[in-house]
């Protein structure tokens, strides 16, 4: 496909992401998403962050298998959970599964740094190579698992968590500064919710349920 078929289908799926925002507008509290944020899933190009043999349908507005039994999640919930951490320009994130690198290369467009977990070394090891192609220099990935978060360097102004523990772990809330916000599925499999976390100055926090969601699991592991 040529860049012009891509960057017509990106439009397409920004489309569609605005439509979907304004159909769940009751449910999360606003029509629409932040043109910072959508001006990011314009500038990321997703079909460069999905296997070679998908990026015909990297546009569409559905999750896609990368291997080893995870996904890359729908350009819809991806806009969502970015528009529910409001990111600064200042802003330290922490994301839990790296995938192939696509919401932290949208992240990366919104904040001023951002360190990511993967605990896949093989997907770890392909979104380096596609950040790095894509000039994403502000994003730093490290392997293991997620559950325990990256104690040094937190805590995190901004929290974001790609795959569901049936609770929120108690590290990630320990890992969010206060006054900092985090967006995270949990539950059973097939009652998951999506969750905004918000501490208060106090370091006190609050949880807010946004929508269903359907994620893989998050692994709980020992320290």
């Amino acid at each position: 496909m040529r860049v012009e078929d891509f960057d017509l289908l990106r439009q397409r799926m920004l489309a569609e992401v605005s439509a979907g925002v304004f159909h769940v507008s009751e449910t999360i509290g606003k029509a629409a998403l932040a043109e910072r944020v959508m001006t990011a899933m314009d500038k990321v190009p997703r079909h460069e962050f999905v296997p070679v043999e998908l990026q015909p349908y990297a546009y569409a507005n559905i999750p896609l298998p990368i291997g080893f039994d995870k996904t890359i999640s729908q350009p819809f919930i991806v806009a969502l959970m970015t528009d529910l951490l409001d990111l600064t320009a200042n802003d330290v994130v922490l994301e839990i599964g790296t995938g192939l690198g696509y919401q932290a290369a949208i992240l990366g467009q919104l904040a001023r740094k951002v360190y990511s977990i993967e605990i896949i070394e093989e997907l770890a090891s392909q979104a380096k190579q596609r950040l790095n192609r894509h000039g994403v220099s502000n994003v730093e990935i490290r392997i293991g698992n997620g559950y325990h978060g990256w104690s040094e360097h937190a805590p995190f102004d901004k929290i974001i968590v790609t795959a569901a523990p049936d609770l929120i772990p108690p590290p990630l809330l320990h890992q969010l500064r206060p006054g900092g916000k985090m967006v995270i599925p949990a539950g059973l499999p097939d009652a998951q919710q999506l969750f905004l976390v918000e501490k208060d100055e106090n370091g006190r926090a609050r949880t807010k349920e946004i929508l269903r969601v359907r994620f893989s699991q998050l692994e709980e592991a020992p320290a």
